[in-house]
């Protein structure tokens, strides 16, 4: 009997489903560098650490952030909000020695200048709120309007070492910073999607729901915009701040915004509730987190809604999270995926939907 697409991959995989004793629930975010793992255990309001990965399917993290240990799950650890708490924590980026978290629900982003040694550590800096103990969107509250210094629903991180970009998902921009801060409630130098720090407001030309920020080593930029079923993507990233993406994947043109292009079935060209990219050798792969599938492109078009090369997760481009055969379950397949990260040729994806990460090898 020949095997799926999905049978193979996942075979090929290890599955990874964190502490035996208390596993894994819906992780949104995962971070490869330097052998460490990096895992945004969001439906338990705590992010892993692992130092080394072994082969088993459950392992003790050697760090825990969020909670005191592995067995607590409360929102800011069951209390107030303070330096060592996450309330549903999303992206996660770390070069090995910083370590930068998407504290999503907190309305803030926490920064640790150096790995954290123990659990429960408390971060050096907080951006988007004024001290560690306060969590109101926009500083004020919801009626309150976006400022340099505030943050809404903050889903995604990104650093390439140096500077540090926020998706600001709430606020429908993406916030630039020169350097990654050192003091608390630092402004923002630029922003990307909107004229102003202080404007909400938003139009099809810039992103609607801007979930993931990424940068390549070679300086372009994807920005992952859930709510229109597209990434955004420009050549060179400091372009982006007067200039509109020059290609999209997902869509034709900066109006349409169909779930698979209102298509029946998805095709190598489509996108539904995309959540993530990561930008790997010449291309990039795109987290089609509502087709249950991850989309490989080779190389980058000039021309908008250019074809995917690749497909894991499903047997070809056209089966999609509806249509798809789950009698069986889904273990042997994916299933809400949300987060990819490589290093080398190791990918790692926060498999959101079946509680796991999968660590697998780049096709």
């Amino acid at each position: 009997m020949t095997q799926t697409i999905e049978d193979t991959f996942i075979e090929n995989a290890h599955i990874l489903k964190g502490s035996k004793a208390h596993p894994l629930l819906a992780p949104r975010g995962v971070c490869l560098v330097n052998g460490h793992l990096f895992v945004a255990d969001t439906g338990q309001n705590r992010v892993f650490i692992w130092k080394s990965i072994s082969n088993e399917t459950y392992q003790e993290p050697d760090i825990v952030l969020g909670q005191i240990d592995s067995s607590q799950t409360g929102r800011n650890a069951g209390a107030e909000v303070n330096g060592s708490t996450l309330q549903y924590p999303s992206g996660i980026w770390s070069d090995g020695q910083k370590l930068i978290v998407a504290d999503a629900w907190n309305h803030r982003v926490l920064i640790w200048h150096a790995l954290p040694t123990k659990n429960g550590q408390i971060a050096d800096v907080v951006i988007g709120q004024k001290d560690f103990t306060s969590n109101q969107p926009n500083i004020g509250g919801l009626d309150k309007a976006p400022s340099a210094q505030s943050l809404y629903w903050c889903y995604g991180v990104f650093s390439d070492g140096k500077h540090l970009w926020i998706a600001d998902t709430g606020n429908r921009r993406v916030l630039f910073y020169e350097n990654i801060p050192t003091e608390n409630f630092t402004a923002a130098d630029k922003v990307i999607g909107k004229e102003s720090l202080t404007e909400r407001d938003y139009d099809p030309e810039h992103a609607i729901w801007p979930y993931s920020v990424k940068i390549s080593k070679e300086g372009k930029l994807a920005i992952t915009d859930t709510q229109y079923y597209r990434v955004l993507l420009w050549n060179n990233w400091k372009d982006a701040f007067g200039k509109q993406a020059e290609t999209i994947i997902g869509q034709q043109d900066f109006d349409s915004n169909g779930q698979n292009q209102f298509l029946p079935r998805p095709d190598a060209h489509t996108l539904n509730w995309c959540y993530d990219t990561c930008f790997h050798k010449e291309g990039i792969w795109v987290a089609d987190t509502g087709n249950s599938r991850l989309l490989g492109f080779d190389t980058f078009s000039k021309h908008s809604g250019m074809p995917a090369q690749k497909v894991l997760g499903k047997p070809d481009f056209t089966t999609g999270s509806e249509n798809a055969e789950t009698k069986t379950g889904t273990e042997k397949t994916l299933y809400w995926p949300f987060s990819i990260s490589i290093e080398n040729d190791l990918m790692a994806i926060a498999d959101t939907g079946n509680h796991r990460v999968i660590l697998t090898k780049t096709l």
